[in-house]
Formats: C-alpha cells, structure tokens, sequence
C-alpha cells in the first residue's frame, strides 16, 4: 500500500499557523458589493445573538447613519466612546483601539475596514487596528464592500469610472475566519436608494445617476460573489494542506516594479494570476545607472509601486544592470519563474532603424517564456522625468568644469607638439577623443562627454584647420570629418561612462553583499547578546550609513536604549517616551512602525524587530531624515537583523542548555549520593540503635568496660553521621552554586585551633604538631568553611594512619598566598591513585566504600572550599613515607579604622 509523505516544511507550517490562531482572535467580515445592501444591519444582529450566547460583546466603531433601523440595533450593546482628532480644521470621530484594549471584550464590532485613519493616529488605516485587536486575543467583526479590496481596485474602476481610495490588502480579507456575503438584489437597493433609506435626497439623486446603476450594481455584485468563491476556494486549499499528502505550488508568476503611473495596474493583474494559479508571487525592480537622476515625482511613485507589491504579498527583489530586459530574463531563469507580467506602453517602434521595445526585447531575451503584456495606455511616449536643476549646464559643478578646461588644454598642447613634429591630422584628432574619454571618466555628471565632444571639435577647427585660429576651414572634407570626429568621441564617452556607472553599481552590490556575508561571521564568533547586538550595529551602520539605536527585550519588556552613530555631525536622536511607546509596541505586535511606515508615522525614527518567527529579541530605531530606504537595502537589512535574530536565540539556547546540563548534573549527584548513603547510613544506625538496645535490656548487669565500649561506639557512630551531614550539605550547596561565602581577614592559628577541637576522638591516639614560619599569619577566608577544610585532611590521615602516627599542620604565608600543609608519616597513597583522591565518591581502590565508612565527599569537598577562594589543593609523598596535602589561600592584610 502507497502511503503518502507530508511535507516536513508544509507541516510545521501548518502547526505554527494552528498555534497562532490559538492565540489570536478571529475576524469575521460582513461582505457587500455597494453601500446600502445591509452589511451592518447584518453584523450588528449577528453581535446581539453572540452576546444572548453569554459573549463580552462591545460595540467599538460604527459608521453614524441615518437609518433608523440600524441605528434601533445599538440598543442594549455596550458602546466604546470615539476619539475626537482634528482633521483639516473640522472635528473628527476615531476608533479608540487604546480604550477598546484596556476595555478588552470577547467580540468588537469596528465598522468600515478599509477606513483611513485621520493623521496623528497610531495606524494610518482602520485595518491595522484590527490587526493588533486580534493580535491581542479579541475577536472582530467588521464591514467592507467589494470596491475596496485592492486587486480588484482596476476592474472596478473600469466598471464604474471611479477610482477607490480607501483599499484594504486581499491578504487582510483572506486570512478572515468568516467571510459572510450581504446581498440583495441591485434593483431593491435602487429602491432603497430612491426612497431615501441610504442617504439623502440631493446625494441618492448623484449617486443613482452615476454610481448607482442598474449596470454597475449587478458587475459589482457578480464581482462579490466571484470574490467570495474565491475565498471559499481558498479554505478548500487549507483544508487539503491539513488532511493531504503535499501541495505543490508549480506557477511562479513574476512582475516587473517601474515608476509608471500604470504599474499598480500591473501588479494587481500579477497577484490575481499568482493567486488564480495558486502560484509564488515575486516583483522585481531593475536598478539601473540612471535611477539616481530620477524625479523626484518618479521616485515616490516607485516607492509606492514597491510598497503596493509587498501588501499583495510579493517577495521584492532587486537586479543591477543596463539591460532592464536582459536582467529580467535572467533572473526569471534563474529563479524559476513560469511566467511574467509586464505592461504595454504606447511607445512602439517608429522605423526599421529604431530601438527595439523592452517588450519585444525581454521576448527575444526569454522566448521559452510565459509573457503577458498588459495594456498600458495611461503612459506616454516619454521617458520617465530626470531630476532638472536649471539647465543641464548649470547643473555641473565647478569641479567638473575645471576637470574639462585642465583635460581639453592638456589635449591641446600634446596637439600642438603633434603639429610641430609634422603628425597628420589624424592623430591630432585621436589626442581629442582620447580626451573626451578621459574627461567622462573622470567627471560625475553625464552630460559632461557631450559638452567635451562639441569643445573639442571646436578647438581642433580653431587650432589646426587652415585657415588657422578660426572656426573657417577650406577643405571641404571636413564636413564629414567633423561630424564622425564628433560622434566618434560622443560614443567612447558615453561607452566610458556607462561603464563607470556599471563599475559603481557593481561595487555597490558587492559591497552589500561583502556586508551580509561578514555579519554571519562576526556573529559566529560572538558568545554573548551584547557582542551579538555590537556586532549587528556596526553591519547595520556599514550598510546603511545612519545613525540607530537598539532594545534588547526579555518578556516583551524592552532594555535601556544602545546608542549607535555613524554621522556625528548630524542630529543626535532623542529617545523619549513617545519614541519608547512606539519601540514597545513594535516588540508588542511583531511588526515594524514609525517614520515611514503606515503606523506611528509621526516618530523620528523607524522601528524594526529583530525577531525569528514569532520571538522578538529587540528593536532596531533607524535615523531616516525623510529618506526612504530603497528595496534592496531593505532586503539586506531584513537579512542582517534576521541573523542577528538567530544567534541570539542560538546564544539563548546555549544557556538555556547549560543549565538544563547543571540542573542534569545536580540530579545525578543527588541520585549518587543517595545511592552512596543509603548502605553506609544504615550501618551506623543499626549499630547505634543496637547498642542502646542493649542498654536499654541490659543496664545494670554490664559491666564497667563493656558499658564504656559500647558508649564509645555510639560516641563514633554519631560523630560519623555527623560529618557525613555536614560534608553532604557542603557539597549539595556547593554544586547547586547556592554557597555564599562570608570573606574576612583571619589569623590561620585560630581556625586551626578551632579545626582540632571539632576531629576525630581517636586522635589522642596520635601525635598531632601545628607550627608556623610566622607568629602571625593572615588569610582572607571564609572562617567556617576553611575549619571544614582542616577537619577533613586531619580526619583522613588519623582514619588511614597508623595509631601513634605524626600529623603535623604547618602555615607560612609566600608571595601574597598562604600555604598550609598538613602530612603524616603513614603508609602513603600510591601514584597510581594520586589524580583522583579529589574525586567524588573516590575510595581507593573502592569507588564506593562500605568496608571502612567512607564516602569519598571529604577531599573533594576541600577542593571546592579552596578553589572557591581562588586557591589550589594538591598531594604529594612524604618522606620517607606518609602523604602531604598542600592547599593555599589568599594573604590578608589588617584592617586598621582611623
């Protein structure tokens, strides 16, 4: 049996969308094809039988009507007061969305999606409130008609002579949990219309003669339902993605971005395709030399063409290259596009000699390709406008000037020594041209070669045509020779300077690219979030050349502000708690804001997360000054902030790893030293609890000895239980980093002192010396933790010593330490065993010991003490027999209050 395989990518897709949703509300949008047809009537029923369900329903927005109908279905809802704004001097009603999250109800109703907000507010349009009501969990309800959805914004201006304004992105409309259709038919509405139901008379009047026809109603309504279908086809897709094996997406639908007035038509037709075809949906924009002389009208239109394709979805790219039709097809090779999408322009082919058209180029070009063509008759036959300062002349600056005047005297003067030595004219006029080369190579300004060309004819005719120092000339020859020298020397300037523009755009990419390319190793390399945030600022800077500030964010609450700055002699920015508001809610809502963008426009700064998925880890704020960035730096800084993104979250996994490696390591020591006491525990107790019993049965008839051996018994028992607690708590604190050590200056003879106080009761049985190079030998210490110290090294030797063995204790304090080392004369360690006498849970030969109570936790417990204090511990061989334990510590000095 076949069983198909899901897509890995497709279904962790899936799985993040179902995730999202959970916490996201749900948008259910009343549908219409005109004004009039009931939408939020429909809703506002909708909201009363939602709210008898036991729903928080609040009324949010609602367009003020005159119809009484509607206007009775208020009742009993609960109504958000509006925000006044002033507008063009007149007093404007707004949605309040701060009031409707602090209110925070199950359901909202906000009338009119496609509303554009009045300036000074957070959105520039009512939609992306929506979007943040449901970003925060609250679920909507809303209105919008058919006109207002933005690919279809062109078929309904051919339908109706008017063209829409106020548009909402099909994204919007297709990622709506419901989408109802409010319909009537065209003739009621008319009816409707004419009895005065939807406006007034004088207004119902112009709108049934222009809008409201009996023609137009019905192309708009059969357009609703088509969009409706649409979108019914839509949820059939999602519904296949969750229960089927794979979705194949073959189409790949590309269109070309230009700053013609027509290419929104363009792009709509493009997403239409990409989304009939169930295709990707890209938009490319061919950055060529010219683009930086273009108009200023021309450059927003481009910006607003580029920001049009991106709400419909498509991924923005960027080519470099004179050859727009070349660099279209090439990319769409490359990039597997199935088809493209460009316009029709009037501007055809006026001869057999003239230029081919970008059309039938990109034809020539791709001619395995899908091309559609799409008529373009709002565009003239003129080139797109050049940014005009004055004339053309007036235009260059003096530089270039003086550059012209030193090139064409230099030219002039090798001309005359040519003259002298007898070189024909030929090579005179060769001097010239080369000199025009030069001066377009070496001036900035385009028109520059042409004013050399028409100077060095000029001068040669002046110079070195008899009759000499005049612009006459006899031999009739000239008359060609003039001209194929004047368009010889226009031709390799111009070759020279499309060059150096294509030299300059080409740095240009690469130094981009070189840009990308060194961030993902700078970041490799950092292993903290402020190396990882330093690192990202400086790529930033390189690539944009601004000023910027960035937030980290923990907890979606964002840090103190990191300043950045390329130009010092610009603005400094200025943080304040506008700016911060806006920094916030970027992190809040998962999307960029602020100067030159649809939200918060109003702020110095535009805001960007540095996000990986849904996980923001700060926010970047870029100093603009009113400039736009273009596509492909926007691409490159989306890539830059998307890397910074993920070493972040790399540098955040790797701690998140470390402790879960330390919170593994504590469960095991636990599970070790439960394991390691739960034999040598019970040994004692058995032995301590049978010698009482035998007290307990047998007092008075044990004699004076016996009674003796058994108290001390008990005596050895309890004093080793309590070492082991003590030792057991030392290291449990000690490796789960809960220790804290009270350092103090104190003199080594008194913890000493202290240390023999508290060992073992058999040392009377040895012979313990303490001595000291020093009658006063300081150390700062924590005092109780160094007594542990000593207590553990001399119970070790009287434990695997000898009766009547050495133990000597001697301190002397070296180079600003404190050494102190205890031996005896025993038996010694072998070395075999020397490297792991500081290991936990080490015996010996026992890992583990029962046979003499021994845990191996002492000396590993003196390593930790000492290195805790900066110290070292070591052992060594005695001689001639027995062991050395050596440890040091850090000198104190004494404290004297003046």
């Amino acid at each position: 049996m076949d069983f198909s395989r899901r897509n890995p990518d497709v279904l962790l897709k899936t799985i993040k969308d179902e995730s999202n949703d959970e916490s996201k509300g749900e948008l259910k949008i009343f549908f219409g094809y005109a004004a009039g047809v009931g939408k939020t009537y429909a809703m506002l029923e909708a909201a009363h039988k939602a709210k008898e369900q036991g729903k928080d329903v609040v009324v949010g927005y609602i367009e003020p009507h005159t119809r009484p109908q509607t206007t009775a279905l208020l009742e009993g809802l609960e109504c958000l007061p509006s925000i006044h704004v002033m507008h063009g001097g007149l007093v404007l009603n707004e949605f309040d969305i701060d009031g409707a999250l602090r209110r925070r109800p199950q359901l909202i109703l906000v009338d009119e999606l496609a509303h554009t907000n009045a300036d000074g507010s957070r959105h520039i349009k009512r939609y992306q409130d929506i979007q943040e009501l449901l970003n925060n969990g609250i679920d909507v309800y809303t209105t919008v008609n058919v006109q207002h959805i933005e690919s279809l914004n062109d078929t309904v201006s051919s339908i109706t002579g008017i063209v829409v304004r106020e548009r909402i992105p099909d994204s919007v409309f297709d990622q709506a949990a419901q989408v109802e259709l409010v319909d009537i038919e065209p003739q009621e509405l008319v009816k409707r219309m004419e009895s005065g139901n939807i406006y007034s008379n004088e207004k119902a009047r112009q709108a049934l003669s222009n809008f409201f026809t009996i023609e137009n109603l019905t192309a708009l309504r059969e357009l609703a339902m088509r969009r409706c279908a649409d979108y019914v086809n839509l949820l059939s897709e999602n519904a296949r993605l969750q229960s089927h094996s794979d979705y194949h997406t073959d189409e790949h639908i590309l269109v070309c971005l230009s700053s013609s007035p027509s290419n929104p038509k363009i792009i709509r037709t493009a997403y239409r395709m990409a989304k009939a075809f169930h295709g990707s949906f890209t938009a490319l924009f061919v950055e060529t030399p010219q683009r930086e002389a273009m108009s200023d009208e021309d450059k927003k239109r481009l910006r607003e063409n580029t920001r049009l394709a991106k709400l419909l979805g498509a991924n923005i790219e960027t080519a470099y290259g004179e050859d727009i039709p070349y660099q279209i097809a090439e990319f769409a090779r490359l990039s597997g596009v199935s088809k493209i999408v460009i316009g029709r322009s009037n501007m055809t082919r006026k001869g057999f000699f003239s230029k081919p058209t970008l059309t039938e180029k990109l034809i020539t070009y791709a001619p395995n390709m899908d091309i559609h063509v799409i008529p373009d008759g709002t565009v003239s036959g003129t080139s797109p406008k050049t940014t005009s300062k004055g004339s053309w002349l007036a235009a260059m600056s003096l530089k270039d000037v003086f550059r012209i005047i030193v090139t064409l005297i230099i030219t002039t003067l090798i001309g005359f020594v040519f003259y002298t030595m007898g070189f024909t004219e030929a090579n005179i006029v060769s001097i010239y041209i080369f000199g025009v080369f030069v001066t377009s190579v070496i001036t900035n300004n385009r028109y520059c070669g042409i004013l050399s060309s028409v100077v060095s004819v000029l001068i040669f005719n002046f110079f070195f045509t008899v009759p000499r120092f005049t612009f006459r000339f006899n031999d009739a020859n000239y008359w060609i020779t003039f001209p194929i020298m004047f368009m010889v020397a226009l031709l390799t300037g111009s070759l020279a300077i499309r060059l150096k523009e294509n030299a300059k755009q080409s740095a240009l990419s690469a130094y981009r690219t070189k840009v990308l390319f060194d961030t993902n190793q700078l970041l490799q390399k950092e292993t903290d979030t402020d190396g990882i945030i330093k690192a990202a600022a400086s790529q930033i800077m390189k690539l944009l050349k601004k000023n910027i500030v960035i937030f980290t964010c923990e907890n979606d609450e964002l840090s103190e502000p990191l300043f950045f700055t390329f130009d010092k002699d610009g603005d400094p920015i200025n943080i304040d708690d506008r700016e911060k508001t806006v920094a916030l809610w970027v992190v809040r809502n998962r999307s960029q804001a602020g100067s030159m963008t649809d939200t918060l426009s109003s702020t110095s700064l535009q805001y960007i997360p540095i996000r990986n998925n849904d996980t923001v880890f700060g926010v970047v704020g870029i100093q603009l000054y009113g400039i736009a960035l273009d596509s492909f730096e926007t691409s490159v800084l989306h890539s830059i902030l998307g890397e910074c993104a993920l070493a972040m979250e790399n540098n955040r996994n790797a701690k998140e790893k470390e402790e879960a490696a330390i919170l593994a390591k504590n469960e095991q020591l636990r599970a070790n030293l439960l394991r390691a006491i739960s034999h040598d525990l019970r040994t004692p107790l058995t032995s301590i609890a049978g010698n009482a019993d035998n007290l307990l049965v047998n007092y008075g008839k044990i004699d004076e000895d016996s009674l003796k051996h058994i108290f001390e018994d008990i005596y050895d028992d309890s004093m080793w239980l309590i070492n082991l607690v003590e030792n057991l708590l030392a290291v449990t604190k000690i490796e789960g980093g809960e220790i804290h050590m009270n350092l103090s200056v104190e003199l080594m003879d008194d913890c000493i002192s202290e240390a023999l106080k508290h060992i073992n009761r058999k040392s009377s049985e040895y012979t313990i010396r303490v001595s000291s190079s020093s009658d006063f030998i300081l150390a700062k210490v924590d005092a109780r933790l160094i007594v542990q110290v000593i207590i553990n090294i001399v119970d070790n030797a009287i434990k695997y010593t000898q009766k009547g063995s050495l133990i000597e204790i001697h301190t002397e304090e070296k180079d600003k330490k404190v050494y102190v080392t205890i031996s005896d004369n025993g038996p010694g360690i072998p070395d075999e065993q020397k490297e792991h006498v500081f290991d936990m849970f080490y015996c010996g030969s026992n890992k583990v010991a029962d046979s003499r109570r021994s845990l191996g936790l002492g000396l590993s417990l003196c390593k930790s003490i000492v290195n805790a204090h900066g110290g070292t511990i070591s052992v060594s061989d005695n001689r001639p027999s027995g062991t050395v334990f050596t440890f040091t510590l850090p000198a104190g000095e004494v404290e004297l209050n003046v």
